[in-house]
């Protein structure tokens, strides 16, 4: 990623660590982290939980490794934002009982990663492919770290698609309208939504019809890969369905 575009995308995260940790709370607070744990223990391969390695790209405020490490997983977090990785850190000693002794955090680039090849079983990030430079040399770099039979999970949305899309924009509109009348929280408020549109115009999946766009170059690098459209019904909060009606969330499973 050119190296402007990537710290100006570290830049904008670096100022949602609070409130995206806060929204991951919420998640882990009621049912969402066995039904996000129960969607990731189905695709993970079959090896004892103490063998397993698993990366997790993009881990935000630390998320995944919250509810992998409790539930008795190994993982290794990476993020290119400080802020990120210093709120993943912060949320793993005050939320689980384990702290760090299960979990490694790394700053490093997700389309650059300073892994050996084939060094792990699992490979699972959230959110974070829409806002990649180079989403394909991602892709080409997460296959590379994965050991043969080793599982990708990709859980993404067409996040800004609206910005090239007419009925998109109308439905995102709505989405905001829902959130007031249903007085859940509007979880774009309180964000700076310009700036953030600013950078979903200058990376490329923006205007891509997706997962079709991931499956065909997944499928293309060499795994076998298929994809959920409605797997939001089982992980999201109603608060979430709300906000994301008009953009559903979907998994992408490949294997290598």
């Amino acid at each position: 990623m050119k190296q402007e575009l990537l710290q100006e995308i570290a830049s904008y995260w670096g100022t949602r660590a609070e409130g995206y940790s806060e929204v991951n709370e919420k998640e882990l607070a009621g049912s969402q982290r066995e039904a996000w744990l129960h969607v990731l223990e189905e695709q993970f391969p079959e090896k004892k939980k103490e063998e397993m390695k698993i990366l997790d790209i993009g881990t935000g405020p630390g998320f995944f490794p919250m509810i992998l490490s409790e539930a008795g997983y190994t993982v290794t977090a990476v993020d290119y934002t400080e802020e990120m990785l210093e709120k993943a850190k912060e949320n793993l000693g005050k939320y689980t009982k384990y702290g760090l002794e299960r979990v490694t955090l790394q700053r490093m680039d997700a389309q650059n990663l300073e892994f050996a090849d084939e060094t792990f079983d699992v490979v699972i990030s959230r959110n974070l492919t829409w806002n990649l430079e180079k989403p394909e040399q991602a892709y080409q770099e997460w296959m590379r770290v994965l050991k043969p039979g080793g599982v990708l999970l990709n859980f993404d949305a067409n996040w800004y698609a609206y910005l090239y899309d007419d009925k998109l924009k109308l439905g995102y509109e709505q989405d905001r309208q829902r959130a007031k009348e249903e007085q859940v929280e509007d979880y774009y408020e309180g964000t700076d939504i310009a700036w953030m549109e600013n950078i979903a115009k200058q990376v490329p999946l923006s205007p891509l019809k997706r997962p079709k766009w991931d499956l065909d170059v997944l499928k293309k690098i060499g795994f076998d890969c298929w994809a959920d459209e409605t797997i939001g019904e089982r992980v999201l909060s109603d608060a979430e369905k709300i906000n994301y009606q008009s953009t559903p969330v979907f998994m992408v499973c490949a294997v290598k």
